[in-house]
């Protein structure tokens, strides 16, 4: 099996070009070639295929070998691997996913792509959902935020819950070198509130267009990066009036920008990719 290895801003997958050849029991393959020890290392495994109804179809399975719906960050991957391997020679491009079809448009210098701007689709913000504290873990709200949700001592989290065709619960706190990324965010991924789990963003408001993020990623822990969780965390900047329309995100891998459209309800992400290496398994 040939393979590419990819990240973008850090969240870094495997990926397979499955146009004319497709790999059996892909969950498996996931947990396999994931493990940082005895595998390629990685976030998890992408696989790219032919569509019908757009130009390629992205299959993404996390580390523990469960599918997943959409990975920002691993489509603006799949782009770069699709142009500069010569598969399309379009700027324009659509992909299939579980949570839907995606729009890309790249910006290409050399015949290679540097980076992509993704419109992500409709943003729902739903109802807040409380749940209890982690117990000898607590959250600190961040100074400038206003919201209700949970401060040092409270037996009790609020989360904004947003989705981009996927769930993530987001947590403004003071500071994301602090914040106790693992210990509440694996208990939130499975809390009953969240019966398919959920991707945990902990945001720290720097000014109206800029946050840094920590995330705790469904299925694969914490991350250096995800894009829908960049995008749902600026959202819900937006809906509690903590941030402008346009804003940039520090993930411990590396900046995204993030635009929400308010005519369309639409949001979309800029960001680069890069290919690590290549190899034969």
């Amino acid at each position: 099996m040939k393979f590419t290895k990819m990240h973008g801003c850090g969240n870094d997958y495997v990926y397979v070009n499955c146009l004319e050849q497709d790999i059996e029991n892909p969950g498996e393959l996931a947990i396999k070639v994931s493990d940082r020890h005895f595998g390629i290392g990685s976030d998890g495994l992408i696989l790219i295929r032919p569509s019908k109804v757009a130009d390629f179809t992205m299959a993404m399975y996390n580390l523990d070998g469960s599918e997943g719906m959409m990975c920002g960050n691993g489509i603006r991957c799949v782009a770069k691997f699709v142009y500069d391997k010569g598969l399309t020679d379009k700027t324009h491009i659509a992909i299939e996913t579980k949570s839907g079809i995606k729009y890309l448009d790249l910006k290409v210098e050399d015949g290679k792509m540097l980076e992509a701007t993704v419109d992500m689709g409709e943003v729902r913000i739903e109802a807040p959902i409380v749940v209890k504290a982690v117990e000898g873990h607590p959250v600190t709200l961040n100074k400038l935020a206003t919201n209700p949700a949970t401060d040092a001592g409270s037996d009790e989290i609020e989360l904004v819950s947003v989705n981009v065709g996927n769930p993530h619960a987001i947590l403004f706190v003071e500071d994301t070198k602090t914040a106790p990324v693992e210990e509440v965010g694996k208990v939130i991924e499975k809390d009953p509130a969240f019966p398919e789990g959920v991707n945990v963003e902990f945001i720290e408001l720097i000014d109206r267009k800029t946050i840094n993020m920590r995330v705790w990623e469904r299925g694969s822990g914490e991350t250096l990066a995800c894009g829908t969780g960049a995008c749902a965390s600026v959202v819900a900047g937006i809906s509690r009036g903590y941030l402008e329309d346009e804003a940039t995100v520090h993930l411990l891998g590396g900046d995204l920008r993030i635009r929400y459209d308010r005519e369309s309800k639409h949001v979309f992400m800029t960001g680069p990719a890069t290919i690590v290496f290549e190899g034969e398994l």
